[in-house]
């Protein structure tokens, strides 16, 4: 019995129907305390998981979180959590600098491991996680790209292997949203420390293409910006980094050509649409409701599959600005459906080790967000160079030597506070001559290697 109707229903009985479908659900220990995590873990409840911990960047705001819904443990240690025998799987939904440290941990004390988008900073970060998965197989690990589970996209991919569209050719991506900036400077303002609207919205866009095509990106080009460098908020001794607008174009595997934009100026509210056009037709998946049209067919657009707003209820409406922004409905809904995947799998404790593989049979892997990764880092390197960039996924590190110093990234394993220590300043020092086409770059590799 889902906990959504128990709740309805008296007190006494509903502790007792979910304190027994609890037994069979490991418990949950949470990295993070944004606004995602507060939406995140009533429904986490809902679907009958315990929330057992949670951790945060500062004491402080672990108390809060605590308090606010009601988790038993709060820390800002990360072994206080690992370390807890009532947590058996993890959420890291933190900065992306430290997601790497944490799932790689986790997995080697013996946890199952959910990490929120990108994966980590570089591929470099990525691969010492796949790593630790190929070494401990037998405990889950995936990365949150809950586009895979929205119905419109699942169907798209069944249109697509159907052959409604025939031959796969063009992909057209388009994003627009609100600033994910907040009230104060943290690690979204940070390319550092992974903000920027290529990481936290193109991740999600490189991954869903890749589900939906069967195809994978070989080389690709891009432009990033950084247009808000400060806010009336944000305006003393740190500004600004992390981009704010950006435009890639990618060629995949099997010929296709993908073109996307990603443009966080609309204040006010969320579009999205991803369009492929093939030799027969095309599909749009236009929020979560799927169009499609073939090229004999003399009617308009056909709606072939309208979604449904199932998870509004379970959201903070304080919180709802801050949210769209940061993930939005389709994004939400996504996220909430791979967690119920997640219940599936291990309610009926079958299978080899105790959780059965069908239901996140369709996740991305940690495999998966190492590719996407190499894609970003493909990117970034093109916005600086201006040049079309190969595609790269290593198998060893030694590999991805020459990639980490061209991205001219720090060490990988500063802690958060450190790398937020060499965000850029308002300070004044001697730079060159820059032209306009390159005032907007964000990153510090803008010149000329």
């Amino acid at each position: 019995m889902d906990g959504d109707l128990v709740s309805e229903r008296g007190h006494a009985e509903p502790i007792f129907v979910l304190s027994r479908l609890s037994v069979m659900l490991p418990g949950i220990g949470v990295f993070g305390t944004g606004d995602i995590v507060r939406a995140l873990v009533p429904f986490l409840r809902a679907k009958g998981f315990r929330v057992e911990a949670v951790w945060g960047r500062t004491l402080e705001a672990a108390e809060n979180v605590a308090t606010e819904l009601n988790i038993p443990f709060h820390t800002n240690k990360v072994d206080d959590v690992l370390l807890r025998k009532d947590v058996d799987l993890v959420f890291i939904i933190c900065q992306p600098d430290l997601h790497a440290q944490i799932a790689v941990k986790a997995l080697g004390i013996g946890k199952h491991v959910l990490c929120d988008r990108p994966a980590g900073l570089c591929q470099l970060e990525v691969l010492k996680m796949v790593h630790a998965a190929q070494y401990y197989p037998s405990l889950i690990s995936v990365i949150s790209h809950g586009l895979r589970f929205l119905p419109a996209f699942v169907h798209m991919k069944r249109q697509i292997e159907a052959g409604y569209v025939g031959t796969v050719n063009v992909c057209d991506v388009r994003v627009h949203c609100g600033s994910m900036i907040g009230s104060q400077f943290d690690w979204m303002c940070s390319h550092l420390m992974g903000g920027g609207i290529l990481t936290m919205v193109g991740s999600h866009i490189i991954d869903v293409i890749s589900f939906v095509t069967s195809q994978r990106a070989t080389r690709v080009h891009g432009m990033m910006r950084t247009f808000t460098k400060s806010t009336e908020k944000i305006n003393g001794i740190r500004w600004i980094d992390s981009d704010d607008f950006c435009s890639f174009q990618m060629i995949l595997d099997e010929g296709a050509c993908v073109t996307a934009t990603l443009n966080s100026h609309m204040a006010g509210g969320f579009v999205q649409e991803v369009v492929v056009c093939g030799s027969r037709g095309r599909l749009a998946v236009r929020g979560a409701n799927l169009y499609g049209q073939r090229h004999t067919s003399e009617k308009e657009e056909e709606l072939l599959h309208e979604g449904a707003d199932d998870v509004a209820h379970l959201t903070n409406k304080n919180n709802s600005a801050r949210i769209n922004s940061l993930l939005p409905q389709p994004y939400l809904q996504g996220l909430f459906r791979l967690a119920g995947a997640l219940k599936e799998a291990f309610a009926t404790g079958d299978g080899e080790h105790g959780w059965l593989k069908e239901p996140v049979s369709t996740a991305a892997t940690f495999e998966d967000g190492q590719y996407v990764q190499a894609v970003i880092d493909a990117i970034k390197l093109s916005s600086a160079s201006r040049q079309w960039e190969q595609v790269t996924v290593a198998n060893d590190e030694s590999e991805l030597n020459p990639l980490m110093t061209r991205l001219n990234l720090p060490n990988i394993n500063m802690s958060s506070l450190d790398a937020l220590s060499q965000a850029p300043t308002n300070r004044i020092t001697p730079q060159r001559k820059v032209t306009s086409s390159e005032s907007h770059l964000p990153w510090s590799f803008a010149t000329k290697h």
